[in-house]
This record gives C-alpha cells, structure tokens and sequence, in this order.
C-alpha cells in the first residue's frame, strides 16, 4: 500500500529564499489550504529594517503572538481542514529571537512564549529551503518589496548561518533539505514539477535534494 500523502507540510528557509511562493504553488496543486505568515501585517517590520536594535523586541513579539493565533485557529479547525501547507514553522520564532534580541529581552521574551503554552502540531513533512547568501541578495532585490530594501547582507548570513545550525540537529519530522540555488519553482514548471516528486517520496528521516548533482 502508498503511504499516506502528508496532512501537514511547513517550508521553511531565510527570508528571500522563496518558501512563501513554493507554499502557495504546493498547497494549489495538493488541493490544500495554504497557512502563511502575514509578515506584511506587522506594524513595527519597517521600523525594524531601518533600525534592528530598536525595534527587534517589538517586531519578535508581534510575530510569535500571530503565530500564537494561526496555531490555535488550525487547532479549532482541525475536523474541517483536510490538510495544510505552511510557509513556518513555529520553533523559527525563536530562531529569529536569538539573532535579533540581546540577553535581556530573549529572557523577556522566552517568558512570554512560555506562557502562551503554545501546542503547534508536528508537521508530517518538513521542506527546508537552502540557497547561498548571495542568491537570497538577489532574489530580494528582484522582488522589490519596499520593507526588505534594506536588509544588511550580514543580516541575511547571520540568519542563513542559524537555519543551517538549526536544521543540522532537527529530527522532529521527516525533513527533505532542497538546494534551492539553482531552482526556479516559481516559473518553471519542470523544476516546479521534479520538486514536487520528490516532496511526495519523502515519508522518513532526512534526505536531501541537489538538482546540481543529478
């Protein structure tokens, strides 16, 4: 017997590495219901580009309280939802809060979390999206979202840095690992198509994924 198509699927990845628009493309094609950030929906996000040490706290805690909320929408929903595909997972809050926010208000913050007793479920799949610093540099420039503009390229090493370490160790879920360097997913329906192949197939601990080696 196939194994069963996975009923929760999170993508993951730093910012600008296209996981947002691989969320949406998977979703649609699964017949699922996609579940996305909202990143343009914080407040303090353009505070926090032009000026990171004095909007970080801010920005970290607007983020964890609307994933907080999306995580126990899909709890409620849960009967209903056949399945889902989400562009986070809810352990990246705090991998964003160690990069963002000094020993004072990561102890803050961890209080916070803490007492939100957040129960997110266990993905059945997890994507994690990776590409060289330079590719996320470009990819953000060729967007152009006004907010992003100005990201600090040592900003977005620092946060690819992190997602490597953080991955390195993830055994929560089945994990594909994708080099997204050389991926065009967005408009290429071949790259797109062989992807997804390879979403499908990953039941079981972690594999990787290099188009560059096939």
């Amino acid at each position: 017997m196939p194994n069963p198509m996975p009923k929760l699927i999170a993508i993951e990845g730093p910012i600008g590495v296209g996981k947002t628009t691989l969320a949406k493309r998977l979703a649609e094609t699964l017949g699922s219901e996609v579940v996305l950030e909202n990143v343009n929906d914080n407040p303090f996000l353009d505070r926090f580009y032009q000026n990171r040490r004095q909007a970080a706290l801010a920005t970290q805690l607007f983020f964890l309280f609307q994933r907080s909320h999306q995580i126990q929408d899909m709890r409620q929903d849960d009967l209903f939802a056949s399945s889902r595909v989400l562009d986070f997972l809810m352990q990246k809050d705090k991998l964003f809060a160690k990069v963002n926010l000094d020993d004072e208000e990561y102890k803050l913050y961890e209080q916070v979390y803490e007492k939100l007793l957040i129960d997110a479920p266990k993905p059945d799949l997890v994507v994690y999206l990776q590409a060289p610093t330079d590719t996320l540099v470009q990819r953000i420039e060729s967007r152009g979202v006004a907010s992003e503009i100005g990201i600090e390229r040592d900003y977005l090493e620092q946060l690819n840095q992190t997602f490597s370490e953080f991955f390195l160790y993830y055994d929560e879920s089945p994990l594909l690992i994708v080099n997204s360097k050389d991926i065009d997913f967005a408009n290429s329906d071949d790259d797109y198509n062989r992807l997804v192949a390879q979403i499908m197939n990953t039941r079981s601990g972690r594999h990787f994924y290099n188009p560059t080696m096939i």
